[in-house]
């Protein structure tokens, strides 16, 4: 098994133990995931992979990937056993498997196309006719439950005078925005998802994705969080692009699958759910909080002044309906969350991975 997985040994017993009676309600199912090679799906991956392991789960998943080569040089030992097996195919015309599968999480989703901007007719081509796709797989394949990664995208822009997005805000990404295209993508495939629950009888549900950390975050990609692990990890400047005042939220990955999971078994039907912390922080507060993790502390840069007169822009979800409804806790702080990813990343480099 590869280091970088022994080191996730903690999490992953965190996450069974969040379960606690959940996982056998999984036991010797059949799963079918899309969008594994992802962070959310690596996170999917390791954990079914790991309750098999200790806990005799005995699950069988299949992950559709475009490059099964390359996940499985990146992550064989996923792949040592039958349990998880790869099916070569693309999203939007994949060929069904045989048989009856138990659930399916749908979490493909270029990690680059929260932009949208570079090729905007793919990023909505993808989302929307590749949710299709799977719907249809669904009702081929009876599945039990289906599970649905949206993102809080579909909200567009957040109010800057309201602290939390609540999932009855109505607010909608600017149409004709190009960097909208993802958040456009996912509305549009959370329609798709309510009409099949209704017209088919499916039993879907949501989980709208906010900002995350931890192990396998991307570091060369869009997300800051990412970007400022990378240079502090490396001993270098964290540099903020913009002011600093811009805030967000970021729930940690273990957190993240235990909801995932107890929202596939116990969440209402084409009913969305605000995934992500309410745990507010400014980027230039984030950006601190990484430098002061590594010795020794590294600077933190910003490249522009704020503007007094303009109220920063947010991005946090309210989750009052999953700690209500499904009595979800964020259990891993920001001050936690930071130092477990840095220390993952770290122990990387010195393994020489």
């Amino acid at each position: 098994m590869h280091t970088g997985s022994q080191l996730l040994d903690a999490e992953l017993n965190e996450i069974l133990a969040f379960l606690g009676k959940d996982l056998g309600c999984l036991r010797g199912k059949k799963l079918f995931i899309t969008g594994g090679t992802g962070f959310i799906g690596r996170w999917l991956l390791e954990t079914l992979n790991f309750a098999n392991r200790v806990a005799d789960l005995n699950v069988v998943a299949s992950v559709l990937t475009r490059n099964p080569r390359k996940i499985a040089e990146s992550a064989s030992h996923l792949f040592d056993s039958n349990k998880l097996q790869l099916i070569e195919g693309d999203i939007r015309n994949f060929d069904f498997p045989a048989g009856e599968f138990d659930c399916i999480i749908h979490a493909a989703a270029d990690s680059s196309a929260a932009s949208g901007s570079n090729d905007p007719v793919t990023v909505l081509e993808t989302s929307v006719v590749g949710t299709r796709r799977i719907l249809e797989f669904a009702r081929k394949c009876s599945a039990e439950n289906m599970l649905f990664l949206s993102s809080g995208a579909v909200y567009g822009k957040q109010p800057p005078e309201m602290d939390y997005l609540p999932e009855t805000y109505a607010g909608t990404p600017d149409i004709y925005d190009l960097k909208s295209a993802y958040g456009q993508g996912k509305r549009i495939s959370e329609t798709l998802c309510a009409a099949y629950a209704e017209q088919f009888k499916i039993n879907i549900k949501i989980a709208r994705c906010f900002a995350l950390i931890g192990p396998f975050l991307p570091l060369n990609g869009h997300f800051a969080a990412g970007n400022f692990i990378r240079d502090a990890v490396a001993g270098k400047p964290v540099c903020i692009n913009g002011d600093g005042t811009t805030v967000r939220s970021y729930l940690y990955a273990s957190d993240l699958v235990g909801w995932l999971f107890k929202i596939l078994l116990h969440g209402q039907k084409a009913y969305p759910y605000n995934v992500g912390s309410m745990e507010a922080i400014s980027i230039r507060q984030f950006a601190e909080i990484v430098s002061s993790q590594v010795q020794p502390v590294v600077s933190v840069c910003i490249a522009k002044k704020p503007d007094s007169g303009i109220m920063p822009d947010r991005y946090v979800p309210d989750t009052s309906r999953v700690r209500n409804e499904l009595k979800l806790r964020q259990q891993t702080d920001l001050h936690e969350a930071v130092a477990r990813t840095i220390r993952w990343y770290k122990n990387l480099l010195l393994a020489g991975e």
